[in-house]
């Protein structure tokens, strides 16, 4: 049972919606009587992901880049709100590959802006980050102190909000940003030199072999479970407060999680499945490019202007994505 008020009957868009987060938002908001529009080039996302979803009625799947704004235009018509998901995640991406990262992240957020103007929607909801707030080390995080950028996904990301500020200022056009903190849950992709620690960790754990943590392990983060994403963009699609127009807000918990614990609280969660895997000692190696010793974030603001109340703190996330993890991809 939710807690918070869902939207209902509208015409949604969700760029990058076989991805991670956007399959989740497009399940959901459907299971709530939307028509829901996938805007999704296949790049990183999966068909796999919304293979559930082609057999309902009100799911259409447009095959289609944001770096083409006749795509755009072809899936934002008629639309009443846009969820923009779609970008190139992954700082170490980013850096081995700043032109991709530029190209996806600022050249298609543009083309959205754009297309989503010319179409007269009523919000546009995108994916900010924490990327943004770079090298301040300002515990929590709050949305209007950021340090400068410390590598080029970073720099996408908070040119993303400085657009959105500009066509709010010059068209009206309706925005709001949600800065995402390290999101894990059910469908994250454990594959590929980009994974996300969780599902990473996740997998190697269950194929018995060892992850390797970047550093002593006391770097943490404000780990975020899918189900707290999706609240709060349901949130940001409604809200009618216009104090909240226009701003971007912190989409995380208020609780901050070192990698160590983070490695522990796995094999507790997969010894309930296979002993075994209690005993599997872990790896260090040197920190990556890039990274961040800590990040927290203040979600006074989301709180406050959009009634966001996180349900899932990283322990009861966590126990329920492994048991997804050992479920649905446990070979």
């Amino acid at each position: 049972m939710n807690n918070y008020a869902l939207l209902s009957n509208k015409r949604i868009l969700i760029t990058g919606g076989a991805g991670f987060i956007g399959s989740n938002l497009c399940e959901d908001f459907l299971q709530h009587d939307n028509e829901v529009i996938c805007l999704d080039n296949f790049s990183t996302g999966k068909i796999e992901n919304i293979r559930e979803l082609l057999y309902n009625k009100n799911f259409k799947l447009v095959v289609g880049d944001i770096r083409n704004l006749n795509d755009c235009n072809k899936a934002v018509d008629s639309v009443d709100i846009v969820l923009h998901e779609a970008a190139l995640g992954s700082v170490p991406r980013s850096i081995n590959d700043p032109i991709t990262t530029n190209s996806v992240n600022i050249s298609g957020f543009l083309n959205m802006l754009i297309a989503a103007r010319e179409a007269k929607v009523k919000r546009f909801v995108y994916a900010a980050s924490s990327s943004t707030y770079g090298d301040s080390e300002n515990l929590p995080k709050v949305e209007e102190i950021i340090g400068k950028a410390i590598s080029p996904y970073g720099v996408t990301k908070y040119v993303n909000e400085l657009y959105a500020h500009v066509f709010g200022l010059q068209y009206g056009l309706n925005t709001i940003g949600l800065r995402y903190f390290n999101v894990f849950g059910r469908r994250q992709d454990p594959a590929g030199a980009y994974a996300a620690v969780i599902p990473k960790f996740t997998m190697l754990l269950m194929a018995h072999k060892s992850p390797v943590i970047y550093g002593d392990g006391t770097n943490s983060r404000d780990f975020t479970y899918i189900d707290n994403i999706i609240q709060i963009n349901h949130l940001a699609a409604q809200v009618k407060n216009p104090s909240a127009v226009g701003q971007v807000f912190n989409a995380a918990v208020g609780e901050r999680n070192d990698l160590n614990s983070l490695t522990n609280y796995l094999k507790c969660y997969l010894n309930e499945y296979d002993a075994e895997i209690s005993n599997i000692p872990i790896q260090y190696g040197p920190s990556q490019k890039g990274d961040i010793p800590h990040s927290l974030a203040s979600i006074k603001k989301a709180e406050t202007l959009l009634g966001y109340k996180p349900e899932f703190f990283l322990k009861e996330g966590l126990k329920i994505a492994v048991k997804w993890y050992w479920e649905n991809l446990n070979k």
